[in-house]
């Protein structure tokens, strides 16, 4: 089954090797597992799988441009506001989420996304499986394993409402911040 090669895979890849050109996540459809090599919060255990992404994902009628590669790579360098992974670690982390532009969007500004990004290159490894319908199996995928930092269709998890309850005071505490530039 697929989902062996996401809880129990051949190879974790990390940052340095995500990051690099050319990079060796295909630029293809599919689902990608995230595990830890030290667990985001005390209540996760370390090494094992704790986060499903797909890509592309399929909205109303039409599908993402996003791709493994663009997907997997975001989430190494990009910033809570584009990456609900982000979001999740860095509120568990308890890194100061912010307003930033026209205080829609919200980040943990430059220096916790740096921070973030640091301790994703330091503990997160990834691995993937190519697939040319991702949606079609991320709802299984959720229904079936453990998968604490997954949020949506995931109220069934144990972590769940402590992780939500995190980012809705995340949240909370943003807007009540004035906007950061």
């Amino acid at each position: 089954m697929e989902a062996a090669a996401l809880t129990d895979p051949d190879r974790l890849w990390s940052a340095r090797e995500i990051l690099m050109r050319p990079s060796p996540v295909p630029a293809v459809a599919g689902v990608y597992g995230w595990h830890f090599k030290q667990a985001p919060h005390p209540h996760l255990a370390a090494g094992r799988l704790l986060y499903v992404g797909i890509a592309p994902r399929y909205m109303a009628n039409r599908t993402s441009t996003q791709n493994l590669r663009k997907r997997v790579r975001y989430h190494y360098r990009g910033n809570a506001a584009g990456s609900t992974l982000r979001l999740s670690l860095g509120c568990l982390l308890r890194l100061e989420l912010r307003r930033v532009g026209s205080g829609k969007r919200m980040t943990f500004g430059k220096a916790g996304e740096a921070t973030l990004s640091q301790r994703m290159a330091e503990n997160g490894r990834v691995c993937w499986i190519e697939n040319a319908k991702p949606w079609t199996v991320e709802s299984e995928f959720i229904a079936r394993l453990d998968l604490p930092l997954n949020l949506d269709q995931n109220r069934h998890n144990a972590f769940h409402s402590h992780l939500k309850g995190l980012r809705a005071q995340a949240r909370q505490r943003a807007r009540e911040l004035p906007i950061s530039m």
